[in-house]
């Protein structure tokens, strides 16, 4: 009896103990930075930030840190910065948001990353004995010294970007080489009601190999391809959830056989959460109606030199990025509305999920049938272009898939920053 009463009284005492912990703020914060949704630069945030320790297990950290972004009009990115807290800050939530802008270097969107960390954990770490640590300085930039005006401003451009840009690449070795150049132009103009874009792309690709024909001689061949397109879109909202759209694109491809092709849709969406979430979820549902006009270099496998073929297009994603991970899901179903025999499908998924504390799983998966090659030529593709995957060949589908699960276990905490022999590692220069 004394045996039981005692380990009670111990039992007990420990459960108090418990509870008076967790009714008490840590000596220093411990920080879980989640980064699935963008990049972040780890190794700079820790050398910046060296108040808090860095926990690598999100259910053991004071504070978990979500960090989104998306990609904004004029080519920047809008970063969101949500605070979560747990254990004695449970229940504390906050959220931040800011803009690099498009021309920002990393050094630049780095600098301002860390700021917004530091804002977010200043409410945490006043309620810790590290506050008597911290020091805040509520001056003004040098920008606002200076007279620099940091308010909004009409925009000039009427927030309309241009891009213009070209590349190219060659390669060669005693047997083969390779040249390919590709030229690209748009201009987009995205604010809060409207999207509207511009693009149009050229390119280049020429390819040449020696092979021995079996007789002893060396035959030489020799692949040309080349393409053509430009496209223009328009979507404009209605409302928080629903939105309309129409595109009209040209197309010419020796690779897929097209000489000319022209098309134009247009559309309707609905958004099952507001689209102002997108950074923490998104469900979409859309449809569309269109038409394609074909001219073909070849006579088809169904003995078209053109055509023309009404379609419509439907689409379902949903993404979440939540504190247990990541997760998208996406569908598509396109058919010819002349023929419905003539039909495209897929489906495709993504999952990074942190099961609990160090165990996460990835997967990542794409199955598609295709059932609409109309476009085929009717005399097939040769040998050699089918070696050198210079001609688009018959398929009835296609997927992809990539799998996989870790489980980390040790030390939970890690502040330090030790860049040596980084630079070298896994790679060989030569001169």
């Amino acid at each position: 009896m004394k045996s039981f009463l005692l380990a009670l009284s111990l039992t007990l005492a420990s459960i108090a103990a418990f509870a008076q912990n967790e009714n008490k703020p840590p000596e220093r914060l411990k920080v879980f930075i989640d980064c699935s949704g963008t990049w972040c630069n780890m190794d700079f945030i820790r050398s910046e930030i060296t108040l808090v320790d860095f926990s690598l297990d999100h259910v053991a950290a004071d504070v978990h840190v979500l960090i989104t972004s998306q990609m904004t009009g004029g080519g920047g990115e809008k970063y969101q910065l949500i605070f979560f807290g747990q254990n004695f800050f449970a229940g504390m939530k906050d959220t931040l948001h800011f803009v690099s802008d498009a021309n920002a270097t990393e050094y630049e969107t780095r600098d301002f990353l860390v700021g917004y960390i530091k804002l977010g954990l200043a409410p945490y770490i006043a309620k810790t004995p590290s506050a008597k640590n911290v020091i805040i300085n509520m001056k003004k930039a040098e920008s606002q010294k200076t007279g620099v005006d940091n308010t909004v401003q009409k925009d000039p451009w009427n927030y309309w970007v241009f891009r213009i840009g070209t590349n190219g690449n060659m390669n060669a070795d005693a047997n083969y080489n390779n040249l390919s150049y590709n030229g690209n132009l748009s201009a987009n103009r995205v604010t809060d009601k409207i999207k509207i874009s511009f693009s149009a792309n050229a390119g280049k690709n020429r390819s040449a190999f020696k092979y021995d024909d079996g007789s002893g001689s060396t035959e030489k061949y020799t692949v040309n391809n080349h393409n053509i397109s430009f496209s223009h879109s328009l979507v404009r909202s209605i409302n928080s959830h629903w939105s309309w759209a129409y595109d009209a694109n040209y197309y010419q491809t020796t690779f897929s056989n097209y000489k000319n092709q022209v098309s134009g849709d247009a559309g309707i969406e609905y958004d099952f959460y507001p689209y102002s979430e997108v950074n923490n979820k998104l469900f979409t549902i859309s449809y569309k109606l269109g038409v394609f006009y074909n001219r073909y270099y070849d006579t088809t496998i169904y003995d078209k030199l053109r055509e023309t073929l009404p379609y419509q297009r439907a689409e379902a994603n949903l993404t979440f990025n939540q504190k247990w991970g990541t997760a998208s899901f996406g569908f598509s179903y396109q058919n010819f509305l002349n023929n419905w025999n003539f039909f495209n499908l897929g489906i495709n998924g993504f999952f990074d999920v942190r099961i609990t504390g160090g165990l996460s799983f990835h997967i990542a998966a794409f199955g598609g049938l295709t059932r609409d090659q109309v476009f085929l030529p009717k005399a097939g593709a040769t040998e050699q272009e089918v070696l050198t995957r210079r001609r688009q060949l018959a398929s009835g589908y296609n997927y992809y898939t990539s799998f996989g699960i870790s489980y980390r276990f040790g030390s939970k905490l890690n502040n330090f920053v030790n860049p040596r022999f980084e630079s070298g590692s896994g790679s060989v220069m030569y001169f």
